[in-house]
């Protein structure tokens, strides 16, 4: 197990796009891992744990600039590192 008290601390909002104001790049220097409703999910782009949502990549819709779509699910979120 590593030892998580040198680590940074988790935020409650994080985004994986560099441009968002939400993205801590020390955070992505760890291997993080997220629990939605107690089921691990590795393909997170962005999360809020107070707000209780997750947002994922759609598997085929893209966006005018051809990221895809995020679709947003609710539920109890957990962050912790790996």
């Amino acid at each position: 197990m590593n030892d998580t008290s040198s680590l940074p601390a988790l935020p409650d909002r994080l985004s994986c796009n560099p441009s968002s104001p939400h993205h801590v790049e020390a955070i992505f220097e760890h291997t993080i891992g997220i629990r939605l409703n107690g089921k691990e999910h590795t393909n997170v782009e962005e999360y809020c744990i107070s707000e209780g949502w997750v947002k994922i990549p759609s598997p085929k819709a893209l966006d005018r600039h051809g990221r895809p779509l995020l679709i947003k699910l609710k539920g109890a979120v957990e962050v912790f590192y790996k």
